[in-house]
């Protein structure tokens, strides 16, 4: 830990939903606990979030902000007004108005990091300008695309905004024993396996993986780790296409971990939102030949042939030819997947995306 002080650190959330950024969040604030530092998480009282909290060891309190209104104004500004703190950092749009303007209206005590998580385009308004150039004192994305577009789409000051990354434990992702994962998870049926770990949502691209399901061999089976909104449409889906004895879809898994190493190939069709997917992180630093998109920020992850195989998005015949050409050829995935595992191990660590950002935590605080 740097040697200045500890600092005290408060993460606001008003997502009710699970998936990268909600992880994201536990897994930094854990990280900068196991540092020293005092770490707090602000989220509502029927969100997953605050239920997996005490999983990971951060600290979180119940507060009514998933919805902007009043209620949610008030108790954030009763929040800020009792309670002293070095940074706080916001993370969807909601939290983001109300921490700002409770703190506004307490003559702005604390400094404010707001990280943007996914790609989805900011409104170009001048409410948003507000937000993001005047109310936080530094942005994060968490990919270089996601920064240029703040800087050239909504006109954020160059200076303002950084890019941090999600990083990943290369110590505990890293290729395991295929068979027995297999074995353990019940997944000895098809000699080859595709998965996807991601929340199901539409975006996500998992219809255009089923799609392609249907393009490959009976041979090859699909793994679907996760759950959302998309799981009726995908189940009905997977029956419509004849292909309930090929796909499991086993839900979210504590741990994902045994889920990657039964893999021999993963895939990521994503065509919407991204930053740079943990999911994709994990699975290339478990050396598995990966397939994907350049959706948002993945192009940082995902050098076509030389990382990975990129095919371009919503097209499920170009995706069933990357994943027929990694089936077929076992000394490309071999290539690809430790070209990936080594580029991620020295550009994604969780220990880089820490170091940074406490620099920003101390930066903005002046601590």
């Amino acid at each position: 830990m740097n040697a200045v002080r500890r600092l005290s650190i408060v993460h606001t959330e008003s997502s009710c939903g699970w998936g990268g950024q909600e992880i994201r969040i536990l897994s930094e604030a854990q990280g900068l606990i196991g540092r020293g530092h005092a770490v707090r998480i602000l989220c509502p009282p029927k969100s997953r979030l605050y239920s997996e909290s005490s999983t990971w060891g951060v600290p979180a309190e119940a507060l009514a902000i998933a919805k902007k209104r009043v209620r949610g104004l008030s108790a954030l500004y009763r929040w800020f007004k009792a309670n002293r703190c070095d940074v706080v950092n916001t993370h969807s749009s909601t939290d983001s108005w109300l921490a700002a303007l409770a703190l506004r209206a307490l003559g702005r005590p604390f400094p404010i990091v707001r990280t943007r998580h996914i790609s989805a385009a900011v409104s170009p308004g001048f409410l948003s300008h507000w937000l993001y150039e005047r109310a936080a004192q530094r942005v994060v994305t968490t990919g270089e695309q996601l920064r240029a577009q703040l800087i050239e789409v909504n006109r954020i000051s160059p200076q303002r905004v950084v890019s941090v990354p999600t990083g990943a434990d290369a110590a505990r992702f890293r290729p395991g024993d295929r068979l027995a994962a297999r074995r353990q998870l019940g997944l000895s049926g098809q000699p080859t396996l595709v998965g996807i770990v991601a929340t199901l949502r539409s975006w996500k691209g998992h219809r255009y993986l089923v799609d392609a399901m249907k393009l490959l061999p009976d041979s090859v089976g699909l793994v679907i780790v996760g759950d959302g909104p998309q799981r009726e449409a995908l189940e009905r889906q997977v029956a419509e296409l004849a292909l309930g004895d090929r796909v499991r879809m086993p839900g979210n898994q504590a741990d994902v971990l045994p889920w990657l190493q039964a893999l021999d190939v993963f895939a990521l069709p994503s065509y919407a939102n991204e930053g740079v997917p943990q999911a994709l992180v994990q699975a290339m630093l478990c050396g598995l030949a990966c397939v994907t998109t350049h959706a948002g920020s993945i192009a940082e992850l995902a050098r076509h042939d030389a990382t990975a195989l990129v095919v371009p998005a919503r097209d499920a015949q170009a995706l069933a030819g990357a994943i027929r050409r990694l089936v077929q050829d076992e000394a490309l995935r071999r290539r690809l997947g430790e070209a990936a595992r080594k580029h991620c191990a020295e550009n994604f660590s969780v220990e880089q995306m820490l170091d940074r950002m406490e620099t920003i935590y101390r930066e903005v605080s002046g601590a």
